[in-house]
């Protein structure tokens, strides 16, 4: 029967991770910029070689040398460049099942919270026990305006007060408060008022003259050119 239909093949081995094939062509590129260094080197004492050297065979034979030294780091950096197309490429690729990984886990989270939600809604948040606790609210804030209103009212006033009698009577204050104003406006200022009696006479001598003598003889007391005793 095997030689008919023929045997079924082994599994080969699995096929590598982005993480291994990202490392592996990372690695490559580290020995790509490792071999350009080194034919750098190379190149730098060919171009020293070359600014010595004299004789032309010589000279000729250490530029076909550097010529194959060039050819081989253009290989090489040609192939680093591929390289870094591909790891490029392989980090897009791993950057885009990371963005879907996270929309799955995205969507899963908003579909469970959108069940909870209406599970929610439906047995504990009804709109009729949220309209009746609102009127209830509403209702109770109005009996506590009213309460305020009764604290707020004067209890010291009595019933029987008539308003227009307040009215008159302030407005007879204020007639008795505008007259007090117009007699204290009439009334003569202080500093025009006539200066008590008792105050000193008015000085008629010349400053700087003969001291006068009070009156009642030579042995009185002696005052001043201002009428004021010594």
């Amino acid at each position: 029967m095997n030689r008919v239909f023929g045997r079924k093949k082994a599994p080969g081995p699995p096929a590598p991770t982005l993480g291994e094939a990202s490392s592996g062509v990372s690695g490559q590129m580290d020995s790509m910029d490792a071999k350009i260094l080194s034919l750098d080197k190379e190149l730098k004492g060919y171009r020293d070689k070359l600014k010595t050297t004299k004789n032309p065979g010589a000279k000729k034979n250490l530029q076909k040398r550097a010529m194959e030294v060039l050819k081989r780091k253009r290989m090489y950096e040609t192939q680093r460049d591929q390289l870094a197309g591909q790891q490029f490429n392989i980090d897009q690729a791993s950057f885009g099942i990371e963005s879907a990984k996270a929309s799955v886990a995205t969507v899963s989270a908003m579909k469970a919270a959108s069940t909870e939600l209406k599970a929610v809604i439906k047995n504990d948040l009804k709109i009729d026990d949220v309209d009746e606790l609102a009127d209830d609210m509403a209702e109770l804030m109005d009996e506590f305006q009213e309460i305020n209103e009764v604290l707020a009212q004067n209890f010291a006033t009595p019933d029987d007060i008539d308003e227009a009698d307040l009215e008159a009577e302030l407005d007879m204050l204020e007639d008795e408060f505008e007259d007090e104003l117009g007699e204290s406006a009439d009334a003569l200022p202080s500093y025009l008022q006539e200066a008590p009696t008792g105050m000193p006479s008015t000085p008629t001598g010349v400053p700087g003259g003969k001291v006068p003598v009070a009156a009642g003889g030579g042995g009185g007391q002696k005052v001043d050119e201002f009428g004021l005793p010594v």
